[in-house]
């Protein structure tokens, strides 16, 4: 009986034409950068924290998931209603659709002030691409703020420090 190709033998033989819709991502395409998200992890935590390398990697899969998550059933919406752009309230609506009320609120506020700042500082129409992207911003660093917290307990993370550990 002769073998059959592995997965990766048969998706490395692939062949993609132009006309596909599928097209490779990076994986450093697909994540927020690691010390952005590294550096809010050091802000929620006590000085002396150490935070493990694998702890960081888990919290940016997690923020870029919950992003494209929260972006896809806006997107969702959008489609429906015949639009081509997401603005922060439909980020702000699609959070609440899939459950996270609790930061809707908050965010509507932080959405609402930054509207005004920008309105005395640019047109409407970059006013709008702006707070669309400050949405953006703050949904995923308030869930950044709580995958930290809900991973501290089973993450390498160490206020006292471990021995080959380093803040970084």
């Amino acid at each position: 009986m002769a073998d059959l190709p592995s997965n990766a033998d048969a998706i490395a033989d692939a062949k993609i034409s132009p006309g596909d819709d599928y097209e490779e991502i990076r994986e450093q395409d697909r994540y927020l950068p690691i010390a952005n998200i590294a550096r809010i992890m050091k802000n929620t935590l006590p000085e002396n924290a150490k935070i493990a390398k694998d702890s960081k990697e888990t919290v940016q899969e997690c923020v870029s998931e919950f992003i494209s998550f929260i972006t896809s059933e806006a997107s969702d919406k959008c489609l429906q209603e015949k639009r081509k752009t997401i603005n922060g309230d439909d980020l702000l609506w699609a959070m609440s659709t899939l459950g996270f009320d609790k930061y809707v609120e908050p965010l509507k506020l932080y959405l609402s002030k930054y509207r005004e700042a920008v309105r005395g500082d640019k047109p409407d129409k970059a006013a709008a691409r702006a707070s669309a992207n400050a949405a953006s911003a703050a949904a995923s660093a308030a869930n950044a703020a709580n995958a930290v917290n809900a991973s501290a307990a089973s993450a390498n993370v160490n206020a006292g420090g471990v021995a080959g550990q380093t803040k970084s």
